[in-house]
């Protein structure tokens, strides 16, 4: 059952997918129209799942549960990395590698493969104040405090 992003809790559990390339605006509304008929048809062992979507940056899809109505179960974790993966294939892009780091360079998003951002930490090309997408967070909340953050703030500043 779809509710609007901004209606879940600060709690409930959150999934980031970041693309290795940015989606066009024809994609993005198949997209988003793909999304709404997955999110309505999620269930968790017969029990509709209250869950949203958030599109970020034409490169990021973020599924939202919210777990005190009904947790998401093994079964419908599953069935959503097979709609992400179905997502893969229609589009050619890469959803689920997460030794890829995505980071702004002024107002440019860029996404490197995770040796390639090492490189350029060390290189001083990127520094501890680039703001990177830190997309290890699990709900709402750390979502809104800790995704877009200066790399000195995630789990990239081992890097620095």
């Amino acid at each position: 059952m779809y509710v609007p992003f901004e209606n879940l809790p600060p709690e409930s559990k959150i999934w980031i997918y970041q693309s290795n390339r940015k989606f066009t605006e024809e994609e993005w509304a198949a997209i988003e129209a793909d999304l709404k008929i997955f999110i309505d048809s999620w269930a968790a062992h017969g029990t509709s799942l209250e869950a949203s979507y958030l599109l970020k940056y034409y490169r990021f899809i973020i599924l939202a549960v919210n777990q005190e109505v009904q947790m998401a179960t093994g079964c419908s974790i599953d069935k959503s990395v097979e709609f992400i993966q179905s997502l893969e294939n229609k589009y050619a892009v890469d959803l689920l590698d997460k030794m890829n780091v995505t980071f702004k360079l002024g107002e440019h998003i860029a996404h490197k493969p995770l040796i390639e951002f090492k490189k350029m930490a060390k290189d001083k090309a990127v520094s501890e104040n680039t703001i990177v997408f830190n997309n290890l967070v699990n709900t709402i909340e750390e979502w809104n405090d800790n995704w877009e953050v200066p790399a000195a703030e995630s789990w990239h500043s081992r890097f620095f």
